[in-house]
C-alpha cells in the first residue's frame, strides 16, 4: 500500500514526495522567472559592482538574514534565492549586450537613422534574451535545490507542507528505525542535481559541436 514506506505520522512518503515536486519546481520556476527579469534589466543598466556582490554571497547565508528579518516561511526562502540567483544572469546579459552594441549592423542601422525602440526590439534583444533565457532554464534545478537546502534549514515552508528539504529534515531523526523516510528524499534531490549537471552539460556539449575551437 506504500511503496515508500511512511513517516513518523503516518503518511504515505510517495505522495508526500509528488505534491513536494509540484510545489518545488513550481516555487523554482517563479523565482527563475524572477531572476531573468532582474537578470535583464540590471545587467543592461550596468550594474557591476552589485552583480558581483551578490555573486559572493551564498543562498544560505541570504537566507538567514531574510528570514532573521522577515521570518521563516515560503516567501522568504525564494526571496533570498532570488536576491542573489540573478547575479550570474547579469553577468551574461551585460557581455552579450556589450557585444551587440558594437556589432556593425547596429552602427549601420543607426546610420540609416533607426531610433532606440527600433534598435533595441530588433537587433539588442534578438541577441541577448534568447541565451540569458536558456541560462535561466538551466538554472531552474540548481535554484530547486537552493529552496530544498533552505526548507532542510527550517528557514523554508512550514509544516504540515511537504517539501523535499523539509521531509528530510524531518525525518532524519528517524533514519535508523525508517531509512526509507530519508532515502526517498534524499535520492529525489541527488536526481535533481544529477539532472542539473547532466543537462548543463549536454547544453555546453552541443555549444561546442556548433562552435569548434
Amino acid at each position: 500500500a506504500h511503496p515508500f514506506g511512511t513517516d513518523s505520522l503516518g503518511r504515505d512518503i510517495l505522495a508526500r514526495l509528488g505534491h513536494g515536486a509540484a510545489r518545488t519546481a513550481l516555487t523554482a520556476l517563479a523565482v527563475s522567472a524572477a531572476t531573468l527579469l532582474l537578470g535583464l534589466a540590471l545587467g543592461a543598466a550596468g550594474a557591476g559592482a552589485l552583480t558581483e556582490t551578490a555573486n559572493a554571497l551564498p543562498a544560505i547565508l541570504t537566507g538567514l538574514v531574510v528570514a532573521g528579518i522577515a521570518g521563516p516561511g515560503p516567501w522568504s526562502a525564494a526571496a533570498a534565492v532570488t536576491a542573489v540567483a540573478w547575479a550570474p544572469l547579469a553577468a551574461h546579459t551585460a557581455a552579450l549586450y556589450t557585444q551587440e552594441r558594437a556589432a556593425p549592423h547596429l552602427a549601420a542601422a543607426r546610420v540609416l537613422g533607426a531610433g532606440r525602440l527600433h534598435l533595441l526590439r530588433r537587433h539588442i534583444l534578438p541577441g541577448v534574451l534568447p541565451p540569458v533565457a536558456r541560462h535561466a532554464a538551466l538554472r531552474i534545478p540548481a535554484i530547486a535545490l537552493a529552496l530544498a537546502s533552505l526548507g532542510f534549514l527550517g528557514l523554508g515552508t512550514e509544516p504540515p507542507s511537504p517539501e523535499w528539504g523539509r521531509m528530510l529534515s524531518e525525518n532524519l531523526p528517524y533514519a535508523e528505525r525508517a531509512p526509507w523516510s530519508v532515502l526517498a528524499p534524499a535520492a529525489a534531490l541527488a536526481v535533481l542535481g544529477a539532472l542539473a549537471a547532466l543537462t548543463t552539460a549536454a547544453v555546453r556539449g552541443r555549444g561546442t559541436r556548433k562552435h569548434p575551437a
